[in-house]
Parts: C-alpha cells; sequence; structure tokens
C-alpha cells in the first residue's frame, strides 16, 4: 500500500516492486513507519480546492460472487442486523492508475501535509495486483453486508478506473455519514515479513472526534480477521502493537469524520500470504471476517 509515483512503478507491469490511496472513493497509501508532515489542519471532511477527484470510471454493473449471509451476533436475525447501517468500503488503488501519472501523482492537503492523489498499489510476483485485490475483496463484503440489510457505498464502481484521489475517498465517507468507514488494501513490503495489521487514526485535531470509535472498529476488524481468515499478524508492523498501527500520514484518515479504518490483508510480496491473496476462497474467507469484524461494531 505504500506510495510510490508511477514513473517508478512503470516496471510492476512486467514485475513491480512494492507498493501503494464525489460519490465514489477514499485513503490514501504511504511507506509503513512514515510519519506526516506538518500542515495547516483542515476541518474534518472537508477537502481542500485543489483536491477535486480525478475523473471518474464508467459505471459497470458488478456481480461479487455469491455467499451466504454473515451470521449476526448471538446467531438470530442474520439479514436484518444492520438495517439502517450505512457502510463505506474503500477498494483501495485502481486497476489504470499507472497509465495517468500526471493525475496520480498531483499533490493534495490531507490535513498536516501534502500527498499524492493517489498511488498504483504493488502486486505479487505473478502480477496479481493490488487494486483486482483489493476490488474483489470489497465487492465480497458488501454482497454479505448487504445480506444483513445495511446499506453500502463503494468508491469505485471498477477495476478500470483512474483514483480517485485520497481526499474525494474520504468525503465519501463524510457525506454518506458512514456509520462504519473501512479501506482495503494489501501491502508491499519486504519479501521476508508476512502477516495482516490494521492501521487507525493518530488525531491530527481536525479528526480527533473519531479517534476513539475508530480504535474501537479496528480491534473488531482485527480479531474477527485474526481467527475468520485466518492471516497471522504482521511480522514487520503488527507484533509489537497487536497488529493495531495509528498512522497521522493517510489522508483517508486524516480527512475523515467518521469511523474508519485501513486494513492491511497482507504481504503480497511475501510467497506464502500472496498465495492466500490470489485464491478466490481465502478472500471470500477474509471478506466473511471482515463483515463480522464490522457487523460486531455495528452492533456493540
Amino acid at each position: 500500500m505504500t506510495g510510490v509515483s508511477v514513473d517508478r512503478w512503470r516496471r510492476r507491469w512486467t514485475h513491480a516492486a512494492p507498493l501503494c490511496a464525489g460519490a465514489w472513493l477514499l485513503a490514501s497509501c504511504t511507506v509503513p513507519g512514515s510519519t506526516g508532515s506538518a500542515g495547516t489542519l483542515l476541518a474534518a471532511g472537508t477537502v481542500p480546492a485543489s483536491a477535486t477527484a480525478a475523473p471518474a470510471a464508467p459505471a459497470v454493473t458488478v456481480r461479487p460472487a455469491p455467499a451466504a449471509p454473515a451470521p449476526a451476533p448471538g446467531g438470530t436475525g442474520a439479514r436484518a442486523s444492520l438495517r439502517g447501517k450505512v457502510v463505506v468500503i474503500d477498494p483501495g488503488h485502481n486497476g489504470d492508475n499507472f497509465r495517468h501519472a500526471s493525475v496520480i501523482n498531483r499533490k493534495v492537503a490531507i490535513g498536516n501535509g501534502t500527498k499524492a492523489c493517489d498511488t498504483t498499489g504493488t502486486e505479487t510476483d505473478a502480477g496479481y495486483s493490488e487494486a483486482a485485490f483489493t476490488f474483489d475483496v470489497s465487492t465480497r463484503l458488501a454482497a454479505l453486508l448487504r445480506a444483513q440489510g445495511a446499506t453500502v457505498v463503494l468508491t469505485r464502481p471498477d477495476d478500470h478506473g483512474i483514483g480517485p484521489c485520497i481526499t474525494e475517498r474520504a468525503a465519501i465517507g463524510n457525506r454518506a455519514r458512514a456509520d462504519a468507514a473501512i479501506s482495503i488494501h494489501g501491502d508491499g513490503a519486504p519479501a521476508r515479513g508476512y502477516g495482516f495489521h490494521v492501521i487507525v487514526p493518530h488525531g491530527i485535531g481536525s479528526n480527533d472526534a473519531i479517534v476513539t470509535p475508530s480504535r474501537a472498529l479496528g480491534v473488531d476488524v482485527r480479531d474477527a480477521f485474526r481467527t475468520g481468515a485466518p492471516e497471522p499478524l504482521s511480522t514487520y508492523t503488527g507484533t509489537r502493537t497487536g497488529a493495531l498501527v495509528a498512522r497521522d500520514d493517510l489522508g483517508g484518515l486524516n480527512l475523515s469524520a467518521v469511523p474508519k479504518v485501513f486494513i492491511e490483508c497482507g504481504n503480497m510480496r511475501n510467497a506464502a500470504d500472496a498465495g492466500r491473496m490470489t485464491s478466490a476462497a481465502w478472500r471470500q474467507r477474509a471478506a466473511a471476517a471482515l463483515a463480522a469484524g464490522l457487523t460486531r461494531y455495528l452492533t456493540s
């Protein structure tokens, strides 16, 4: 998920190196461990004038794989357990980002500095892209949540477009007044590292109101994913933090006015993680685990 320029990523469409992000999109991506730059704080949910969304891709009909509804807490009323709840799902990056360097490389304000509008994302050694992975898991997750009665908004309609900018991805959740928002990613860390971790907002002033509920959301998502996927805790960032990492350098969290988390579902540069993430059966399990975590948060 870590951010890199498109120029550096032209080689990803042969064999890429790691990393990373209206009514369509939500988040940002950066190198794990980076610290967000200081700058003028923005009111939560405000999208700066310089951060207009990238051109929208044409809408297509999305037909996610059929899936049984995720069980509701207590084992009853699954289809109605999330009625009245709004969930925004942000599939990180987009399939055509690499073709539009001038669009995704332009800087946008993220509340405490600036970052690229979006990035290309990473991929496995075999060429399965993060953008394709995140969109597949997101549509599976959306189907499960809708089966429970939730209203679900995706930040992009397909995997053949550009962006949108990280600022617009956050704005979509804010406009929807989401009860919870989640940005789905695959990491591009050094190949020896493996496992998943959840990123929660670190307060920058303008987003302080969402820090506590976002952490609660992060705990529920982490616990459900750990047992439901299953995927080990990240060996390169999660073991010291319980796979819950607070960051202030992600525009999708800095600009959110609703409870929101990112999840790095695994390290796509690691062979074992890549094997899981390229499996459709595992992606369905991952979606079901995320649905369980979101359900626990929304109904607790």
